[in-house]
């Protein structure tokens, strides 16, 4: 990859269009980038990445504010990349999410993220030649293109060189993520979870089929009542227990089969006794129903008598109930003419006249009636035309008093018009208010905030600080004490050497073989274990020292961070201010919110006026056509009223009359059905009673009187029928029962409480033996079940453990545990692989521009207190022979050391993706730690860079590398925006 121009406008600082162009500044393979501090040397890198992959580097990303604060509203904020790639040359063009105000109207819009890619020769195979106009396209075709995502292309073309400064010192787990994430290794970590997962699925699975296994063991036991010893086979037990139960049962059941025997014996010999009891009881039973039937005989002889003459009776009774009817109905007609005459007082009904008579005089009250009916029809009329009249005249007065009304309305229609007006205005002036209101808000919020964080601040900054003190005197204690075991140690050292002679072995001090006054240890002398121990806690101890002074610097920075938010304001005051301005904000949301309905009511007020007058015009008209109406009704009412009041006569209304001789007509006609009525009811009444006396002579009464006293209620009859039938059966039951047990003796005694007793004793021991031998069947049964399901579940556990206890080792292995020797996970392993490729290509680079003097070595050992090794990177020092830490490397040591890291990492990410070869490189940053000899072997190893078809740019604020690098992009800042320019 290799970049030809970058255009860029309202991007970061830079106000104005800017322009740069690569392949002038790549004519001799180096450029400098430098320029004040602030003034947007990053930006350029930052403009780079953002074009390619629509983000920018590290924290920078997250704010995403990307416009430049003075740009013109008009200028667009636009990044375009030219670039080729494997021979294709290509266009990125990109736009950020902004807010920019709107063309027309006030306030602002949001101008949406774009980005397009143009070819600018032939495309490669498989892409489209018109381009890609989706911004959801552009970023997948480059990272497929060169063949790495954004945080690759930011280590391996951005090189900055902190981040690999911190790589180099960092631990085996920051580094392991690290190259984690650049080598993109984590399925080797999921291949580790995998396999702790699974170990620990199939383990629990394991110990629920154990469970179930000692579950299985438990219940037999408690079937069984008994453990098997703890060093008995199981087996064996199992297989005992069963045989010795089957024996018991067997042993239950012949007992059951002869206690059974014995109870049906038993069982006969009280069935035959209490047969006998029951024959002889009947007997009993029956001479004492004889007995007692004798007895009340008077009584069965009364009852059958009162029985005949209640049935010769029912005949009679029938007959009486007709004549009952008929003197009933007799009754309702003579109660009917009563009331018939009474209604007609005024109609001489006493005198024995026909009823034909009173239909005639019926009929000529009808035809009165029918005369008067022709003139209902013109009555009705004349209510309706009153009822017109009144509904007119109640018209008239509400149309009035609504005119009355609207008048009043419209009177006070200007004023409202006028505060309407005054409203709408208020509202339009809101919005400009509201957003000064909120910027106000915003910040008096983040000032509250600030103000409540600061005091917990000062106690954390107060609290950092004295925890540093602390960790400053335990580690100068902790090297005190370092120091001392040193010097013990020294002055012991001969005493350690004598430990390690044997006679015959030669002195490591003086060559001898013999030794007759070897060193003794005194009482304070200590060893090299005393030695390690007292350096790691020095060095742990530093290391804590370290890590609490970055604490405390940042509790201090935070402080002053939020010193500075809250200035010389209170709480109090802030919190004050901050509810009156909540409360402004609130009311001129609400006026906002209310611009429509303002403009609405002001329009609707404006309608109102022009629709009142309308109506009070058509008040007017409709006024004028009810009283012309109304006038001319009350002529035509007046004139037929004198008419009507003619044929009404002493009457409210004709109707009335007419209702008046219908009435009478009915009434005259009722007297004459009730007087028929009458005269037949009388006549049915003697005939029926004539009837009753022929009945009663027929049936053997003397008088219908006392037929009717002989009669009984169909209850007490039947009551007499079942006792009497129950008479008979007990006495005829009696008698069949003498006859059949007439070889039985009422003295016979019999002993059923023996035999019973008996019967009981030998059912109760046949009971309990089948208890027994019930109980030892079921738990032989279920010591059969529960020993085949316990072979059963032991059979299944044994190739689940053989397997189990092969996964649990091989997890063991792949997570660094176990047979593991080097304690390395497959993740370290794969990471180890991949770290001591980039030793080797740093170590080209290092050879060089140290002059041969330093070389990585990656190291697989593990670290201190058994932490698990593989990713250890130390250099080795040609000037010493010795293998050293990447810590003791010097300031300027380190800076060849993390660029030779930062190249070689390059070179290996790059060949691993399998992307384009990146011919554009960046350096930032770390030249002013080097001196002259050196920074000449930097600029060497550089020119081998440049030689080799890349280009590199350097960042730098060095002074020097202006002189050595002719060719300078110069970024300036000023209060109009910065500016970039090539200077040669």
């Amino acid at each position: 990859m290799r970049l030809h121009r970058l255009e860029m406008s309202a991007f970061g600082p830079f106000r104005d269009r800017q322009l740069v162009d690569f392949d002038e500044l790549s004519g001799d393979g180096l450029f400098l980038l430098h320029g004040d501090t602030g003034a947007g040397k990053t930006t350029v890198l930052d403009a780079i990445v953002f074009a390619l992959y629509g983000e920018v580097p590290g924290a920078r990303n997250q704010t995403k504010a990307l416009r430049c604060d003075t740009a013109d509203p008009a200028t667009p904020t636009r990044v375009s990349l030219e670039l080729s790639v494997q021979g294709h040359r290509l266009r990125v063009e990109r736009n950020p999410e902004y807010e920019r105000p709107k063309k027309s109207g006030q306030g602002d819009t949001t101008e949406k993220a774009k980005a397009s890619l143009t070819w600018l020769n032939e495309p490669p195979s498989g892409e489209v030649r018109e381009g890609i106009t989706r911004p959801a396209e552009v970023r997948p075709t480059i990272e497929r293109l060169l063949g790495i995502d954004a945080k690759q292309f930011c280590h391996v073309a951005l090189l900055p060189q902190g981040d690999f400064a911190r790589f180099l010192r960092a631990d085996a787990k920051e580094r392991g993520d690290l190259l984690e994430r650049l080598f993109g290794t984590r399925r080797f970590s999921a291949v580790e979870k995998w396999f702790r997962d699974t170990r620990h699925e199939r383990g629990r699975e394991l110990e629920q089929r154990r469970g179930e296994s000692d579950r299985l063991l438990a219940r037999l036991t408690q079937v069984v009542g008994s453990e098997p010893l703890e060093e008995e086979d199981r087996a064996t037990w199992l297989e005992g227990v069963e045989k010795s139960f089957t024996r018991e049962s067997e042993r239950a059941r012949g007992e059951l089969d002869r206690l059974r025997r014995r109870r049906e014996q038993a069982d006969d010999a009280l069935a035959k006794q209490r047969e006998l009891a029951d024959r002889v009881g009947r007997v009993r039973t029956a001479r004492s129903e004889l007995d007692e039937l004798a007895a009340e005989s008077e009584q069965h002889g009364a009852a059958r008598a009162e029985l005949e003459a209640a049935r010769r009776a029912t005949s009679v009774v029938d007959v009486g109930r007709t004549v009952d009817r008929a003197t009933a109905a007799l009754r309702e007609s003579e109660t009917e003419l009563r009331e018939a005459r009474a209604a007609c007082p005024d109609v001489d009904t006493d005198s024995p006249a026909d009823p034909e008579e009173l239909r005639a005089l019926a009929v000529r009250y009808r035809e009165r009636a029918a005369v008067l009916e022709s003139l209902e029809s013109e009555a009705e009329q004349q209510r309706g035309d009153r009822e017109r009249i009144t509904e007119l005249d109640e018209r008239i007065e509400t149309d009035a008093a609504t005119d009355a009304d609207l008048a009043e309305q419209v009177g006070r229609l200007p004023a409202a018009v006028e505060r309407a007006r005054a409203e709408v205005h208020e509202a339009e002036q809101a919005p400009e208010r509201l957003e000064v209101v909120r910027k106000n808000r915003e910040e008096l919020d983040a000032a509250l905030r600030a103000a409540r964080e600061l005091p917990a601040a000062e106690t954390r900054n107060v609290e950092a600080r004295d925890r540093e003190r602390r960790a400053v005197d335990d580690h100068q204690s902790a090297r005190a004490e370092l120091q001392r075991v040193r010097e013990l140690r020294l002055a012991g050292m001969a005493a350690e050497l004598a430990a390690e002679l044997d006679e015959g072995t030669a002195c490591p001090v003086c060559g001898g073989t013999r030794h007759p006054e070897p060193a003794e240890p005194h009482e304070g002398t200590v060893g090299a274990e005393d030695e390690r121990l007292a350096r790691e806690k020095e060095a742990e101890l530093q290391r804590w020292r370290d890590e609490q002074r970055g604490l405390a610097e940042e509790a201090e920075r935070e402080c002053a961070r939020l010193r500075e938010q809250v200035g010389e304001r209170t709480e109090q005051w802030l919190r004050s201010e901050l509810d009156r301005t909540t409360s402004e904000r609130d009311r001129l949301s609400e006026l906002v919110a209310q611009r429509d309905t303002r403009a609405a009511q002001l329009a609707e007020l404006e309608t109102r006026s022009e629709r009142l007058g309308e109506r009070r015009s058509e008040l007017a008209e409709r006024l004028a056509t009810a009283r012309s109406s109304r006038d001319s009704l009350a002529e035509q009412v007046r004139e037929r009223e004198q008419r009507l009041s003619e044929s009404r006569g002493e009457f409210d209304t004709i109707t009335a009359r007419r209702r008046h001789l219908v009435e009478r007509a009915e009434r005259i006609d009722r007297i004459a059905a009730a007087k028929g009525d009458h005269d037949r009811a009388s006549d049915r009444e003697s005939e029926q009673r004539a009837e009753l006396a022929r009945t009663a002579a027929d049936n053997g009464f003397e008088t219908p009187e006392q037929a009717l006293d002989a009669r009984r209620e169909q209850r007490r009859v039947e009551e007499l029928e079942e006792w009497l039938a129950e008479v008979d059966r007990r006495e005829a039951a009696a008698r069949a029962t003498l006859r059949e047990l007439a070889d039985v003796s009422v003295e016979t005694e019999v002993d059923v409480a023996a035999a019973a007793e008996e019967a009981d004793r030998a059912r109760d021991a046949a009971q309990e033996a089948a208890t027994t031998a019930a109980d030892l069947d079921r738990r032989v049964d279920e010591i059969t079940e529960l020993g085949r399901q316990l072979r059963d579940s032991w059979k299944e556990l044994e190739p689940l453990e053989a397997e189990f206890a092969e996964l649990d080792a091989l997890t063991d292995v792949i997570n660094g545990q176990g047979q593991n020797a080097r304690r390395m996970t497959l993740r370290s392993y794969v990471l180890a692989a991949r770290l001591e490729e980039v030793a080797a290509a740093a170590t080209q680079r290092l050879g060089h521009m140290s002059d041969g003097r330093y070389s990585f070595v990656h190291s697989d050992e593990q670290g201190p207190h058994g932490k698990r090794g593989g990713l250890d990177l130390r250099v080795v020092d040609d000037y010493s022979g010795r293998t050293r830490s990447t810590k003791t490397l010097s300031g300027g040591e380190t800076f060849l050391a993390s660029l030779a890291l930062a190249l070689g990492l390059a070179d290996v990410v790059s060949a691993e993706a399998g992307g384009a070869m990146l011919d554009t490189l960046f350096i930032d940053e770390g030249f002013g730690t080097l001196d002259g000899d050196t920074l000449d072997l930097v600029m060497d190893a550089l020119d081998e860079l440049r030689a080799g078809g890349r280009v590199v740019g350097l960042v730098s604020h060095v002074d020097e590398l202006r002189q050595r690098i002719p060719v300078r992009l110069r970024v300036r800042k000023s209060r109009g925006g910065s500016s970039l320019a090539i200077e040669s």
